[in-house]
């Protein structure tokens, strides 16, 4: 089995802040399930245009903010066992998404080293590896509440499979534009 990990810069003003902070090209991190990432899950903007309404997102990689996103997509294998307690941590999380909140406060804490839990709040960095640990699957030996894309991304158990334009990811489904002709026009009306 294997679960992919997904580090995006999406060019927001929030992500260039970041980024700066950092020192590091990804902003932001999200786990999917599925290669072609239709099953991708993180703590991020619940409204694309405003990032101060966030949370707990199944997330779109057809949106706007991804499809000029730079990225690159890992792959991490593991056991059915370890997916399966991930994939069920991760769903309870979505069936209970309207109680989370993003972990602003802890976000700024991760600059000065400080471990900063909030009850139900996360960040991105932090979900994934809360939600990795969930299937006993620890990546660096730092807290939930410390870990950055960076942190994620170093881990040697994981394989790169891509990096470049998150539009040209090879394994997306292509969108299709649905054009109404006349003729669909008239079987409509």
């Amino acid at each position: 089995m294997e679960i992919y990990i997904v580090f995006t810069d999406t060019k927001t003003n929030l992500a260039k802040m970041i980024k700066n902070c950092t020192r590091y090209p990804f902003s932001h991190v999200s786990l999917s399930f599925t290669k072609d990432l239709s099953q991708m899950y993180s703590f991020g903007r619940k409204d694309t245009d405003n990032a101060f309404i966030a949370g707990f997102v199944k997330e779109d990689v057809r949106d706007h903010l991804f499809q000029r996103a730079d990225c690159a997509v890992c792959k991490l294998d593991m056991t059915q066992q370890e997916y399966e307690r991930i994939w069920a941590y991760v769903q309870k999380m979505e069936r209970e998404k309207d109680s989370f909140k993003y972990n602003f406060t802890g976000l700024f804490a991760v600059a000065l080293n400080y471990n900063f839990n909030r009850k139900n709040a996360y960040f991105c960095s932090q979900f994934v590896t809360e939600a990795l640990a969930a299937g006993d699957i620890w990546l660096a030996e730092k807290p939930p509440a410390l870990m950055t894309p960076r942190d994620i991304f170093s881990s040697d158990s994981m394989e790169m499979i891509y990096r470049g334009d998150m539009r040209n990811y090879p394994h997306l489904e292509p969108i299709t534009d649905y054009v109404l002709t006349p003729r669909l026009l008239e079987a409509v009306q």
